[in-house]
């Protein structure tokens, strides 16, 4: 009986512990790969235009990995970021939270006490990892924001010679992540350099369009002032779209290769991926003492779209945005009636990995229908505005954008995205009730930041550490 009566105490206690461990989300062993919650996988690109794929319209860009992508899943053509420059729009995906609310500066001081999406995946049993650029606070070891493997890695060695491109090496690491945790669930960012400042391209990449003669005709109207300032600093045309065309390439060959990696491992059908861009693309480089190096090749193209990265127009803030998930997103679906952002990607992300308990304050909102195929309003507006107290704020609520003007310094900005995406015509004149009604919006969330923010000047030194690269 003492035997018998210790077998089932022991039993009870081994039930009690996986008890335990299952209502804290930290074991799936027992379920089936299509039982798990997905893995996710984020492949966002720096400084990349709305227009720069070839789904997207470009004319000569040569992106078949990312287009075959958009055929397979979901694209949308109303997608936002959450600010103008790498840090804000990282803030705002991480956290859910407009970066404008942080009275910190995050480059500086990272996120505080604010919450990230790779925390609560973390609690509920996700491997997660960061690979590439970082640019989200001062601490980059691993653990920082619960992610368990950190290596923020710079350019390859070997970016400037043969077919692989600067972001080759970072991406071999996050492949090497998703082999270690192929078992998942794992969520991962592969957060590339390209196609940021500067623009200096792999010759064999840029090679591979030695037939590309730019008809500034194939181009929208807003693209025509780089076309401009390129030939203002002495650059070519046709050399400098090569340049950046080949930059572009090497991000595909790179989506390529994970997604053939996901393919290799079985996991295609439980994880969802998703490519996009942290903003518009960088202007072209004017300076007092004659043209930046590589300046010429920053051809990043927006679309019709006007304006790109530090605006707050649609070209600073619209990206691409793609979406795979076979079963759950729907295969070669364009989502062109729905607003969506990556301020939502964090609740979003939570309801699909059955993720209860949420913080308290969040800008975004679940968009999983979305996702799923539903068309419907968004229940709430979406802002931006720089972490300055005298910027200008700007919002979109269905399809009125509104860009407030600096006190005392020109006037209200109001378009009507639906007939007006370049938003060319101003009609803050003719709509003062809508001025007025989004205006009253705008300004009372204004109200609710900061009084004053924080940031460590540029003439102080930065504690933080540089980007390094870890070898492998």
């Amino acid at each position: 009986m003492d035997n018998l009566r210790c077998l089932s105490l022991m039993h009870q206690y081994a039930t009690a512990a996986m008890l335990l461990l299952l209502l804290s989300g930290s074991v799936f062993g027992d379920q089936t790969a299509s039982e798990r919650p997905p893995n996710i996988v984020l492949m966002f690109a720096d400084d990349l235009g709305y227009g720069d794929i070839g789904c997207y319209g470009h004319p000569y860009a040569r992106t078949p990995a990312i287009d075959q992508l958009a055929k397979e899943g979901t694209r949308f053509t109303q997608f936002y970021v959450t600010g103008v420059t790498c840090n804000p729009s990282r803030t705002g995906l991480m956290t859910g939270l407009f970066p404008a609310r942080l009275p910190k500066y995050a480059a500086d001081f990272g996120f505080g006490d604010r919450t990230t999406i790779t925390e609560l995946l973390k609690k509920r049993g996700y491997s997660t990892g960061h690979f590439g650029k970082w640019h989200i606070g001062p601490r980059d070891s691993d653990g920082t924001y619960g992610i368990d493997l950190v290596e923020t890695i710079g350019k390859a060695r070997d970016a400037t010679s043969g077919k692989t491109g600067r972001d080759h090496d970072l991406y071999s690491a996050a492949i090497d992540f998703i082999r270690d945790n192929k078992e998942g669930p794992f969520y991962v960012n592969i957060w590339g350099h390209a196609t940021h400042f500067p623009v200096n391209t792999a010759d064999g990449l840029v090679a591979e369009f030695k037939d590309v003669k730019v008809d500034r005709n194939d181009f929208s109207l807003t693209m025509q002032h780089k076309f401009d300032e390129c030939q203002k600093i002495g650059g070519d045309l046709d050399e400098s779209m090569r340049q950046y065309l080949g930059d572009v390439y090497q991000i595909d060959l790179n989506v390529g290769r994970v997604l053939k990696t996901l393919d290799e491992l079985g996991l295609r059908e439980n994880t969802i991926v998703v490519f996009s861009s942290d903003h518009g693309p960088a202007p072209v480089i004017l300076g007092k003492q004659g043209a930046r190096e590589f300046s010429n090749n920053m051809l990043g193209y927006a679309g019709e779209l006007r304006g790109g990265k530090h605006e707050q127009y649609e070209g600073g803030t619209r990206v691409p945005f793609v979406i795979r998930w076979p079963g759950k997103v729907q295969a070669g679906r364009v989502d062109s009636a729905n607003i969506a952002s990556f301020v939502d990607w964090l609740p979003t992300l939570c309801s699909i990995a059955g993720i209860k308990e949420l913080p308290s304050q969040l800008d975004g909102e679940d968009i999983s229908d979305i996702w799923f195929g539903a068309d419907r309003q968004r229940t709430k507006p979406l802002f931006w505005r720089t972490s300055s107290t005298g910027s200008t704020p700007a919002m979109r609520v269905d399809n009125w954008k509104l860009h407030l003007p600096r006190k005392q310094r020109g006037g209200p900005e109001l378009y009507d995205l639906s007939v007006d995406p370049s938003e060319r015509n101003n009609i803050a004149e003719t709509h003062p009730e809508v001025v007025a009604s989004l205006g009253k919006s705008l300004q009372a969330w204004v109200a609710e930041l900061p009084a004053e923010y924080e940031k460590i000047e540029k003439t102080e030194p930065k504690k933080r550490s540089r980007d390094r690269k870890k070898n492998r």
